[in-house]
């Protein structure tokens, strides 16, 4: 069987001379055939003459440059035109002669340079023409001659409209290639920013208290596994991350996210106390609302641990059919979890500092699936954030 699609996927990829010569062939055969002799364009009173060699040529004049129209649309014109004054001057009359409507509308449409030089020159040119084609007694009047001339100039008009609506699309198409590169380069941002914030985060706060711990190989050791673990983590995340940025990664579908229960422990790790409920269980397969829920919660207990180590932080994640509901919620000022002095834990948590990107982006993805976010300081001292996230958004 013949693949049609094969052969139409083979045709659009061929050349724009190899596309239009069929129309140009189709054009020149029947100007040819005797049914259709004088039925072409009619200029003054010349009288009508049989077919001949040079009415063959004055044809293939007017149709074959046709092949070429996109290509070199100034020679097209002119080879036409040509065709098309031979072809009246010696009264052949062939329906060739709309191949001159068709040379406008395509020099209208993809002439590059010398536009309104064209159309003068084509002006200038008309007027021996219809000086030739005016014979003393004939009935053509001058008002005939100029509605030509506005016709030809009207379908230079049409290809002129055709190339500005092409270009107002390719122009709308850059800008929205320019939009979705803006948002994917954002995208990639709150990801980096997810996964190296919170991760390194922790790794600092977790590698300061590891330094008055020198006295307890014990609790040392455990300290410096939980860093080796987060720093583990950290590469598998930028991993997934850099999969989906590789173009030849086979799935390019969003990492599922990540475990609720592990990101918890991770942080108690780095000292912050963190009472963790969950109600429900998240959607099998998950998708964005789940994702952007884990997002939420990891953004919010890496502000806990950077602007309030040591203190009380509350997690309450609540998965239903129609939403998912995450609030989490730390207490005031955090005491040190480390012997006294300037150098402690929390002064070296404050180098961490924070971009501001973390909230915001949040806000914006939360509210891209149609869902409410806030974050402030609560009435009674310390920080809240809460989201409410649609369930069911695709991933």
């Amino acid at each position: 069987m013949i693949d049609f699609r094969g052969v139409v996927g083979r045709w659009r990829r061929s050349g724009v001379i190899v596309r239009d010569l069929p129309a140009a062939l189709l054009l020149f055969a029947g100007s040819l055939l005797p049914a259709l002799h004088g039925h072409g364009t009619r200029l003054g009173d010349v009288p009508e003459r049989p077919l001949d060699a040079l009415a063959v040529a004055a044809v293939a004049l007017e149709c074959l440059p046709l092949a070429v129209r996109r290509r070199w649309p100034t020679a097209c014109l002119a080879l036409v035109s040509a065709g098309f004054a031979l072809d009246q001057l010696r009264g052949y009359h062939e329906l060739a002669g709309t191949g001159l409507a068709l040379a406008m509308v395509s020099s209208g449409a993809h002439l590059e340079r010398h536009r309104r030089a064209t159309l003068v020159v084509l002006a200038v040119a008309f007027v021996p023409l219809a000086v030739a084609l005016d014979r003393p007694g004939g009935s053509e009047r001058p008002a005939g001659y100029a509605m030509f001339l506005v016709a030809l100039a009207l379908a230079w008009g049409v290809g002129a409209w055709w190339r500005s609506a092409r270009t107002a699309e390719a122009e709308r198409r850059h800008r929205v290639a320019e939009a979705s590169r803006a948002a994917e380069r954002a995208r990639i941002a709150r990801e980096l920013h997810d996964v190296v914030t919170h991760h390194v985060t922790a790794m600092v706060v977790q590698a300061e208290a590891a330094r008055y711990l020198t006295a307890a190989p014990d609790r040392l050791d455990t300290a410096l596994d939980a860093i080796t673990g987060t720093g583990r983590r950290a590469i598998s995340d930028l991993r997934h991350l850099l999969d989906l940025l590789d173009p030849d990664h086979e799935d390019g579908t969003a990492p599922p996210p990540g475990d609720l229960g592990a990101l918890v422990e991770q942080t108690r790790q780095a000292g912050q106390p963190v009472e963790f409920t969950q109600e429900g269980e998240p959607a099998a397969p998950s998708g964005s609302a789940e994702s952007v829920a884990f997002r939420v919660v990891q953004e919010a207990l890496t502000n806990a641990l950077k602007h309030a180590h040591g203190s009380p932080t509350v997690v309450e994640v609540r998965f239903g059919e129609r939403e998912i509901s995450v609030a989490v919620g730390t207490d005031g000022p955090g005491t040190r979890t480390a012997s006294p002095g300037a150098d402690g834990p929390r002064a070296r948590t404050a180098a961490v500092g924070g971009s501001g990107r973390g909230l915001a982006g949040l806000r914006d993805r939360v509210e891209a699936l149609g869902g409410e976010f806030g974050a402030g300081a609560r009435a009674g001292g310390g920080f809240a954030v809460r989201a409410r996230i649609p369930a069911g958004s695709p991933s």
